[in-house]
């Protein structure tokens, strides 16, 4: 993909100038949904903006499928000159052997550490006080999404917490309508699981588990609640025949579903699709039970090159990124909340705006990808997904395997 330049002219102006030589920067992504797709597309616009050109490099199938590529690239001497992945734990290894770009000095020139909110955005690209990496938005996963359409074939209201969806299945099924959507990639399981957790076993008990690190926490009969309502949730996602997140979004958008567990992300489709929040679809952050958001997201980092032009321009691509325009026009398509707060969002639609309340409110979490190693989250994702597709697995089977995970979790 390569985009014209034509402007964007206005965040290019916040560039310090630059001595550089106009360059090909290959910048590598996994945003290949159609409101994935257009919130990108206002990066390469902006880069394009300027001197030099944003060689895209798109790859399918959702983070789980481009990390180990990404990665695969950096340490067997390839690398991209940009590349996404999560801010957190993930780029820690590749960090700590010299292969990522210090952005040290712009990230001290451009005042990050007075803008970036919350703070520990700013602190998850950070490693022995250097900044490796430029935070581009606040994802957080604990979210229900309602299709109107689907409760209106059931003669229901929409539900307003998971507890009202949830009862609000049977009714849904004798319509004809899958009460939950799910697609089958292991992340997407995971990311249920965590959403549930906050709303059934509340945020004392979730952090308890991922900053603690509590076994007995993980045991407790409280986690054994948290456990039955997932067991509960996988039978109400029977007949949700779909493997990618936005395949499962679309069931929702498009009245087959009545319910999807997701990201805030899942908000750019229906905007591709041009439904508009509270008429045809309605979001409840926390599940609708605990009005919190946890501060994951993604991250831009920059492996290190030879060349002294490429380096410049690479510096400059990250500012641009963090710039206060190029910051609303990509998180608006995106659904994702900025992670600047001095930036004019009066065009974010409902459900942006209940995120940003809840941000400005201080009610979020940590995100389970700054509290794990890569190991540990992956053992976690591979439980969840199993015990999502083998109803033989029971709760109790599933709650000790989970425990023995955080027994020993790094």
């Amino acid at each position: 993909m390569k985009f014209l330049k034509s402007s964007m002219l206005s965040a290019a102006a916040v560039i310090v100038a630059s001595q550089a030589s106009a360059v090909d920067l290959e910048v590598t992504h996994w945003w290949t949904s159609g409101g994935e797709a257009a919130a990108v597309s206002e990066f390469a616009k902006a880069f394009d903006a300027t001197e030099h050109t944003w060689i895209d490099g798109a790859i399918a199938g959702s983070g789980g499928t481009a990390r180990p590529i990404i990665i695969s690239r950096i340490l067997g001497g390839d690398p991209m000159h940009a590349t996404q992945l999560n801010h957190g734990r993930q780029a820690e290894e590749l960090v700590e052997a010299g292969l990522m770009l210090d952005l040290s000095d712009i990230a001290a020139e451009g005042g990050w550490a007075d803008v970036v909110n919350p703070s520990r955005l700013l602190d998850s690209c950070t490693l022995d006080g250097k900044v490796y990496c430029v935070p581009v938005n606040i994802h957080s996963p604990q979210w229900l999404w309602l299709s109107h359409d689907a409760f209106a074939k059931a003669g229901l209201d929409v539900p307003s917490d998971w507890f009202e969806f949830v009862a609000a299945a049977p009714a849904l099924r004798e319509a004809g309508v899958v009460p939950l959507a799910m697609g089958q990639q292991a992340w997407q399981t995971d990311l249920a699981f965590g959403a549930i957790q906050v709303a059934v076993g509340g945020t004392d008990l979730y952090l308890d588990v991922l900053t603690n690190k509590n076994a007995d926490a993980a045991a407790s009969a409280d986690m054994t609640k948290v456990f039955e309502a997932y067991a509960d949730a996988r039978l109400l996602s029977v007949g949700s025949n779909v493997n990618d997140w936005n395949q499962a979004t679309n069931l929702v958008i498009t009245g087959q579903a009545g319910g999807q567990i997701h990201g805030d992300w899942a908000q750019g489709e229906f905007q591709v699709a041009n439904q508009v929040a509270g008429e045809d679809y309605t979001c409840l952050p926390g599940l609708g039970v605990n009005e919190i958001i946890a501060t994951g997201g993604d991250a831009f980092y920059f492996p290190k090159q030879d060349d002294p032009a490429i380096e410049a321009a690479q510096k400059e691509l990250a500012q641009l990124m963090i710039s206060k325009e190029v910051q609303v026009a990509f998180n608006l398509k995106k659904g994702s909340l900025p992670i600047r707060g001095d930036v004019d969002l009066s065009a974010a639609n409902d459900c942006m705006k209940k995120g940003l309340a809840i941000l400005a409110a201080g009610n979020v979490l940590p995100d389970g990808v700054n509290a794990f190693s890569a190991d540990t989250a992956g053992q976690m994702a591979d439980l969840m997904v199993e015990f999502w597709n083998d109803t033989s697995i029971t709760v109790a089977d599933a709650q000790a395997r989970y425990v023995e995970i955080i027994a020993t979790a790094d």
